[in-house]
Protein backbone atom coordinates (compact mmCIF):
# COMPACT_ATOMS: atom_id res chain seq x y z
CA UNK A 1 0.00 0.00 0.00
CA UNK A 2 1.14 3.55 -0.71
CA UNK A 3 0.40 6.15 1.96
CA UNK A 4 -0.02 9.82 1.14
CA UNK A 5 0.00 12.43 3.90
CA UNK A 6 -2.94 14.78 4.30
CA UNK A 7 -0.75 17.74 3.27
CA UNK A 8 0.52 15.95 0.14
CA UNK A 9 -3.03 14.86 -0.71
CA UNK A 10 -4.23 18.46 -0.47
CA UNK A 11 -1.41 19.58 -2.78
CA UNK A 12 -2.17 16.83 -5.29
CA UNK A 13 -5.89 17.58 -5.26
CA UNK A 14 -5.21 21.31 -5.75
CA UNK A 15 -2.89 20.57 -8.68
CA UNK A 16 -5.42 18.20 -10.26
CA UNK A 17 -8.25 20.71 -9.81
CA UNK A 18 -6.14 23.38 -11.53
CA UNK A 19 -5.93 21.15 -14.62
CA UNK A 20 -9.73 21.30 -15.03
CA UNK A 21 -9.82 17.79 -16.44
CA UNK A 22 -12.01 15.31 -14.55
CA UNK A 23 -10.36 12.29 -16.21
CA UNK A 24 -6.89 12.96 -14.76
CA UNK A 25 -5.43 10.90 -11.93
CA UNK A 26 -2.04 10.65 -10.24
CA UNK A 27 0.23 7.94 -11.62
CA UNK A 28 3.09 6.78 -9.40
CA UNK A 29 5.73 4.40 -10.65
CA UNK A 30 9.41 3.74 -11.06
CA UNK A 31 11.56 3.89 -14.17
CA UNK A 32 15.05 2.63 -14.90
CA UNK A 33 17.53 5.45 -14.67
CA UNK A 34 19.81 7.46 -12.49
CA UNK A 35 22.98 6.70 -10.61
CA UNK A 36 21.47 3.98 -8.42
CA UNK A 37 19.21 2.37 -10.99
CA UNK A 38 15.59 3.45 -10.32
CA UNK A 39 13.86 6.83 -10.26
CA UNK A 40 10.38 7.77 -9.12
CA UNK A 41 7.89 8.75 -11.80
CA UNK A 42 4.99 10.93 -10.60
CA UNK A 43 2.71 12.47 -13.16
CA UNK A 44 -0.87 13.25 -13.99
CA UNK A 45 -2.31 10.86 -16.53
CA UNK A 46 -5.67 10.05 -18.07
CA UNK A 47 -4.82 6.70 -19.65
CA UNK A 48 -5.40 3.60 -17.56
CA UNK A 49 -3.41 0.49 -18.44
CA UNK A 50 -4.49 -3.12 -18.11
CA UNK A 51 -1.94 -3.88 -15.36
CA UNK A 52 -2.70 -0.75 -13.27
CA UNK A 53 -3.55 -1.08 -9.62
CA UNK A 54 -6.30 1.39 -8.76
CA UNK A 55 -6.59 3.25 -5.46
CA UNK A 56 -8.96 5.93 -4.23
CA UNK A 57 -7.22 8.46 -2.00
CA UNK A 58 -8.33 11.60 -0.20
CA UNK A 59 -10.24 13.25 -3.01
CA UNK A 60 -8.35 11.87 -6.02
CA UNK A 61 -7.54 8.67 -7.89
CA UNK A 62 -4.13 6.97 -7.84
CA UNK A 63 -2.81 4.42 -10.36
CA UNK A 64 0.32 2.29 -9.99
CA UNK A 65 1.53 -0.13 -12.64
CA UNK A 66 1.86 -3.65 -11.22
CA UNK A 67 5.58 -3.90 -12.08
CA UNK A 68 6.40 -0.82 -10.00
CA UNK A 69 4.44 -1.95 -6.95
CA UNK A 70 7.14 -4.33 -5.69
CA UNK A 71 9.48 -1.33 -5.40
CA UNK A 72 6.82 0.98 -3.92
CA UNK A 73 5.12 -1.21 -1.30
CA UNK A 74 5.07 0.82 1.93
CA UNK A 75 6.01 4.10 0.21
CA UNK A 76 5.00 7.24 2.11
CA UNK A 77 4.57 10.41 0.05
CA UNK A 78 4.62 13.76 1.80
CA UNK A 79 4.90 17.37 0.70
CA UNK A 80 7.41 19.74 2.29
CA UNK A 81 7.12 23.50 1.93
CA UNK A 82 10.55 25.12 2.13
CA UNK A 83 10.58 28.88 1.96
CA UNK A 84 9.02 29.94 -1.33
CA UNK A 85 9.33 26.48 -2.85
CA UNK A 86 8.21 23.00 -1.98
CA UNK A 87 8.13 19.50 -3.27
CA UNK A 88 7.07 15.95 -2.74
CA UNK A 89 9.20 13.67 -0.59
CA UNK A 90 9.35 9.90 -0.74
CA UNK A 91 10.03 7.71 2.27
CA UNK A 92 10.45 4.23 0.85
CA UNK A 93 11.25 1.31 3.20
CA UNK A 94 12.48 -0.74 0.22
CA UNK A 95 15.42 1.55 -0.57
CA UNK A 96 18.78 -0.04 0.18
CA UNK A 97 20.96 2.60 -1.50
CA UNK A 98 20.49 5.97 -3.14
CA UNK A 99 22.70 8.27 -5.13
CA UNK A 100 24.32 11.37 -3.65
CA UNK A 101 21.95 13.72 -5.45
CA UNK A 102 18.92 11.83 -4.09
CA UNK A 103 17.27 11.45 -7.49
CA UNK A 104 17.52 7.67 -7.77
CA UNK A 105 17.57 4.58 -5.61
CA UNK A 106 18.13 0.83 -5.55
CA UNK A 107 16.26 -1.92 -3.70
CA UNK A 108 17.39 -5.39 -2.66
CA UNK A 109 15.36 -6.96 -5.50
CA UNK A 110 16.37 -4.54 -8.28
CA UNK A 111 18.42 -6.28 -10.99
CA UNK A 112 18.87 -3.47 -13.52
CA UNK A 113 21.98 -1.49 -14.29
CA UNK A 114 22.91 1.76 -12.64
CA UNK A 115 24.34 4.66 -14.63
CA UNK A 116 27.16 6.92 -13.51
CA UNK A 117 26.23 10.37 -12.22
Amino acid sequence: MIEISDFASAQIKEMLDAQQNESLFLRVGVVDGGCSGLSYDLKFDDEQHEDDLVFEKQGFRLRVDAKSMEFLEGLEIDYKAQGMTGGFTMDNPNVKASCGCGASFRTATYRGTAKKC
